[in-house]
């Protein structure tokens, strides 16, 4: 659960319950308070009978009051009123359909693999960050992230591409991520190494090896 000595990061595949919640391997939380609270605490209006689903993917990196915002949050808007009458009982819910059915469905937000979340940002509903994106602190993510890119502002702005597209491309073919341990052991130097320019020769390498297709 706890992948470090101060206990504030967690494993969030070891601690999310809901069904419609899936997370991938070694992708953390961190905050000083509770991480382990991220379920109750860090995803907002989550009705799995609503329909829509939170996935993220492998290896990422979420920081300290972030939060995804799920489709229940909305309100009708192509009424004259987004009032929800019917959620407070009595007459008015007698009087105006199931609030669940009325609300504008976006779909499920989907965040890559190996895509760093800065602190406070907020994740709404049916957006898509790509692979190896980076999000900016306090950032309000309201549309899709391309991969590879830097994003943020309030509404976030992609602010540019982390690399070149040959080697967003190799990497995008690679998915470093799904390697077995024993592989990922052996490139975790090259995955860290700042020169990008060996980095992207050696990835193209393992690319072209047969066991790599």
């Amino acid at each position: 659960m706890f992948p470090n000595e101060y206990k504030t990061s967690c494993f969030l595949k070891n601690v999310v319950k809901a069904p419609n919640i899936v997370i991938g391997d070694y992708t953390y939380y961190d905050d000083d308070k509770k991480p382990t609270d991220f379920e109750r605490n860090n995803i907002l209006f989550n009705y799995p009978e609503f329909g829509d689903r939170l996935i993220i993917g492998k290896f990422c990196a979420i920081a300290s009051g972030t939060k995804f915002i799920m489709g229940p949050a909305n309100h009708r808007t192509g009424s004259v009123t987004t009032y929800p009458f019917h959620v407070f009982g009595g007459a008015w819910e007698e009087r105006t359909p199931a609030h669940l059915s009325q609300l504008p469905f976006k779909g499920d937000i989907v965040i890559g693999n190996d895509v760093w979340i800065g602190r406070e940002s907020v994740i709404l509903p049916g957006v898509h960050i790509g692979d190896g994106s980076v999000i900016g602190a306090y950032s309000v993510v309201t549309r899709d992230v391309p991969p590879y890119s830097v994003a943020g502002g309030n509404p976030a702005q992609l602010i540019k591409k982390r690399f070149n597209e040959d080697l967003i491309r190799t990497l995008l073919q690679l998915k470093w991520w799904d390697f077995e341990p024993e592989k990922l052991l052996d490139f975790l130097p090259l995955l860290c190494d700042l020169d990008l320019d060996k980095a992207e020769q050696r990835l193209r390498q393992e690319l072209l090896r047969p066991a790599a297709r």
